[in-house]
């Protein structure tokens, strides 16, 4: 009789759901409020790392080679574990090398930098074209999977952004069956009630980025699919939903869909997170940041929590020639800092860095070289007088404040 009593009580607990979750029930970081986190591509490999992806996220066209490269700032490379000799040279004719986010050391330095200078955690991006290629699924997963070790072993936040660029109406599904994969192979926000995986609202916390932006070739009802799913699924839902949407979300104009509706999205939201990179440069940001205050507002109005995009800089010549390199100065940081204490004055009570390792773009804030290679391709340098770990010093007294 004890033994059938067991077996119906137990069917009852699944039946309500409780004992299905894949999630802890807390997380050492619950909540985003007062934290300042960093976007975390991980993207970059290197032939020999075991990836199989070559020079991935690091050649532009064709050969890879001087005059053939797609990042505009090398990163200073003297603290990794791993390194991988390149064609490029140095200014004494040496050969210059790079990284791979493949190697578990190199995640390791990052997150070791994060907890160094007082930078709370990454966004662990995770694009949609990625999860239906093997190899660079395999990349993916192994990536985040060093990531999370990484940020129980330091002590930093960390979550997960699916990024949609590149997501069709047909991808529904698969976003939803990589999320399942993730809490069951990695489990992902599961690790115990003093995991790193970062709360928010007392759930852990998953954002979706690209929605509302105009031109993307997803319906904004199949985006409501993917977040009912998220948040009411008994299994594998219960989430926080943060939305990265364009910088113009809230007026529905410039670089978002103008259609009414999105805003009803994006009261379904925990978090707003608008994308701000390119919107502004230093000398136009103190009009934006009355932008910004009326975005707060909205959010305020709608009983939703916001976080503002801040970035130092900007430039991504090598990667297309037409634009111009430098395009957005980073002015020895003040360019970075203006946002930052701009945003902070009008009421932003947590910030998002775009980005931490992004060299593609010029907007990393990690530790960049001081003599990059010479030759056919040029890169970014900080000013004379300004350090190569400048930027996460910021980024981590931005906390502080």
């Amino acid at each position: 009789m004890k033994k059938y009593m067991l077996c119906w009580l137990s069917l009852l607990v699944c039946s309500s759901g409780l004992a299905q979750s894949k999630h802890s029930a807390t997380s050492a970081f619950k909540s985003y409020q007062g934290l300042v986190m960093a976007g975390y591509q991980g993207w970059f490999n290197a032939p020999g790392d075991g990836a199989k992806r070559g020079w991935n996220h690091y050649r532009s066209r064709g050969e890879f080679a001087p005059g053939s490269i797609k990042v505009d700032m090398w990163p200073d490379m003297s603290e990794y574990k791993v390194k991988y000799k390149t064609p490029f040279r140095s200014s004494d004719s040496s050969s210059a090398y790079l990284f791979s986010s493949y190697d578990k050391s190199t995640v390791d330095l990052h997150f070791r930098w994060m907890q160094q200078y007082g930078i709370d955690g990454v966004f662990v991006q995770r694009f949609i074209s990625n999860l239906k290629k093997k190899t660079s699924l395999q990349h993916n997963d192994r990536v985040l999977g060093n990531a999370l070790n990484a940020a129980e072993k330091h002590h930093r936040a960390i979550s997960l952004m699916y990024d949609l660029s590149g997501m069709g109406n047909e991808d529904v599904q698969l976003i939803m069956d990589d999320w399942k994969h993730l809490l069951d192979s990695l489990k992902l926000a599961g690790r115990g009630n003093k995991q790193s995986y970062l709360y928010h609202n007392g759930k852990p916390l998953i954002a979706l980025w690209g929605v509302g932006f105009a031109k993307r070739q997803y319906l904004i009802s199949n985006i409501e699919k993917i977040i009912d799913f998220l948040k009411n699924d008994p299994v594998y839902g219960g989430c926080s939903i943060m939305l990265g949407v364009p910088g113009y979300w809230r007026d529905l104009k410039s670089d978002t869909e103008p259609d009414p509706h999105l805003l009803d999205v994006f009261r379904a939201a925990d978090i707003i997170h608008p994308w701000f990179v390119g919107r502004y440069d230093e000398a136009k940001y103190p009009a934006f940041k009355d932008h910004i205050a009326g975005d707060i507002k909205w959010c305020s109005d709608n009983h939703i929590d916001y976080v503002p995009t801040v970035y130092p800089g900007f430039s991504w010549h090598n990667m297309y020639p037409n634009s111009p390199q430098d395009q957005m100065p980073r002015n020895k940081g003040q360019f970075f800092w203006k946002q930052i204490s701009g945003d902070i004055s009008v009421g932003a009570k947590m910030l998002y860095i775009a980005m931490f390792d992004e060299i593609d773009e010029g907007t990393a804030i990690f530790k960049i070289s001081k003599n990059p290679p010479v030759g056919k391709s040029n890169f970014v340098k900080f000013e004379e007088g300004i350090p190569n770990d400048y930027y996460l010093y910021l980024a981590g007294y931005a906390g502080r404040i």
